[in-house]
């Protein structure tokens, strides 16, 4: 279903072109260190250790395969700079309305305010409209992320709800 999307796609940003596309086994390490160059993302664990390559190999592969999600990184010369992911989420409410969730927005600390964050969103919010028919792009963001809450907000987006997480301890069985 999200396969729909127009990928590769070039973006213009202030600085220079970038190209956003599907992420693949080969991107898993700069997608880990992207994770782990987040200050919030790396007080939850997400510190690029080698023990931990296994676990974000699987979850890309079933990322991947799961044809409700993308996972997409974007280059700038020839490496990666950003990634997030997304989910299409069919629904009943709104009418039957089809949201686009955005996730893991990340684009790399060397990076950041080259235009790169407000190319790529304004790219996936006419992806959602032009390819996916979703009549709703929604995301959450930390509540400490008040920089990227100005950011979302200056493109457009509505503070709209509060949003809740429970957090599950899997049985050390639970293997994915």
């Amino acid at each position: 279903m999200i396969d729909r999307l127009n990928l590769p796609s070039s973006l213009k940003t202030r600085d220079a072109d970038v190209l956003v596309r599907r992420a693949t086994l080969d991107d898993l390490q700069a997608i880990i260190e992207l994770l782990s160059d987040d200050p919030i993302s790396s007080g939850r664990g997400d510190v690029a250790n080698d023990e931990d390559r296994p676990a974000y190999a699987a979850a890309l592969t079933r990322i991947i395969h799961d044809p409700g999600n993308e996972l997409l990184v974007v280059n700038r010369d020839e490496a990666i700079v950003g990634t997030l992911q997304l989910t299409i989420i069919p629904g009943m409410a709104r009418r039957g309305s089809t949201r686009l969730l955005v996730e893991a927005v990340r684009v790399a600390s060397a990076a950041r305010s080259s235009g790169i964050g407000s190319a790529l969103m304004r790219w996936v919010v006419e992806r959602a409209a032009i390819d996916l028919e979703a009549a709703l792009v929604q995301l959450t963001s930390d509540a400490a992320r008040e920089d990227a809450h100005r950011f979302y907000r200056r493109l457009g987006f509505v503070d709209s709800h509060v949003g809740f997480k429970y957090q599950v301890t899997l049985p050390a069985s639970a293997a994915w």
